[in-house]
């Protein structure tokens, strides 16, 4: 199941004109009543639009929208303009080596990342940041609220194709550098460049495969609130903090930033959570990195300290910083 938000789906359903707003909420009260409060109003409102005829999302067509795009989907085709390119990286599974990738794509409804996976990631050698790109067959993940697309094996991308044009990105193509003791709660898009100078050791919990909310296990079975009883996903979450010279700040990453700091998959991430002792060496290695984050400004209430929600790492280019520097000179 695409997991739609509650906002959009009501917008749907009462853009059809098939239903009032009062109407609708009277459907959804009765529709949870009637199934003695085994579904939440996400599914009583997907059960309402399907009684009534009316599609909320169409699988079959050609390109979606950025905006139109839901974690669950599967063979996505969309096209974009990049405002982001991130480096590859390289990482280890066992005996076999692979790299992983990632860009920032937008269109006039919104930015998306883009994630690239072995030999997809060489594609991303002759992309640069303006360039438009067609992506065909891709997936979607949800990490941390924020939705992603993956290219698989099957996945294609064709760069700067005939007849496809993005002239205005709905959301800025840049992020506000900024010192981490000027940071404010609730700020979007922040960019820190700090050094790590302690890690903690992951956290592991299961989550429903579907919607990714927690779940709750008893005698070794996992039952969700909203899909009842299911085989879960293993997630995961990682602190930093990180020193920029004028403050420090916890970093929390959650699943997919971990795997693009680390180059590691759940698979292997996995083994932490079996013997956390093994993690002591990646601990180490990490210590002392410079690291470009993005994210948001969170303050933590109960410690009352704040936080940076991360949505994007990378290891800090140094090139790339000394040509910020002399151009700010």
């Amino acid at each position: 199941m695409f997991k739609v938000p509650l906002a959009e789906v009501k917008e749907r359903l009462l853009k059809s004109g098939k239903i009032t707003p009062r109407e609708l909420e009277e459907r959804i009260k009765t529709k949870i009543n009637d199934l003695s409060g085994l579904i939440s109003e996400e599914g009583a409102a997907h059960i309402i639009a399907n009684e009534l005829g009316i599609e909320l999302f169409n699988a079959e067509r050609s390109k979606l929208k950025i905006k139109e795009i839901y974690a669950g989907m599967r063979g996505v085709s969309v096209v974009g303009k990049v405002v982001r390119k991130f480096e590859v990286r390289e990482f280890a599974k066992g005996d076999k080596k692979g790299k992983v990738c990632s860009i920032i794509l937008g269109d006039n409804t919104g930015t998306i990342r883009v994630v690239f996976w072995n030999d997809q990631a060489d594609l991303l050698t002759t992309v640069s940041e303006e360039d438009i790109l067609l992506i065909k067959d891709g997936y979607v993940k949800e990490n941390n609220n924020n939705k992603e697309v993956h290219l698989g094996e099957r996945a294609k991308v064709e760069i700067n194709p005939e007849g496809e044009k993005v002239e205005v990105v709905r959301q800025r193509t840049s992020f506000e550098r900024k010192k981490i003791e000027d940071l404010k709660a609730g700020e979007e898009g922040a960019e820190v460049l700090g050094t790590i100078v302690q890690v903690f050791d992951p956290r592991f919990f299961n989550v429903c495969s579907t919607c990714g909310k927690r779940v709750v296990e008893s005698n070794g079975i996992f039952n969700c609130a909203e899909h009842n009883e299911i085989k879960p996903a293993l997630a995961y979450v990682l602190n930093l903090i990180v020193d920029d010279g004028s403050g420090t700040i916890r970093s929390v990453l959650w699943k997919n930033q971990i795997g693009h700091l680390l180059g590691k998959e759940e698979e292997e991430m996995s083994k932490f959570k079996e013997n956390i002792a093994l993690f002591e060496e990646v601990k180490t290695d990490l210590l002392g990195e410079q690291l470009k984050l993005v994210g948001r400004v969170q303050h933590n209430q109960m410690f009352d300290r704040l936080e940076l929600n991360v949505q994007m790492v990378e290891k800090a280019n140094v090139t790339e910083e000394i040509a910020r520097l002399e151009k700010v000179d």
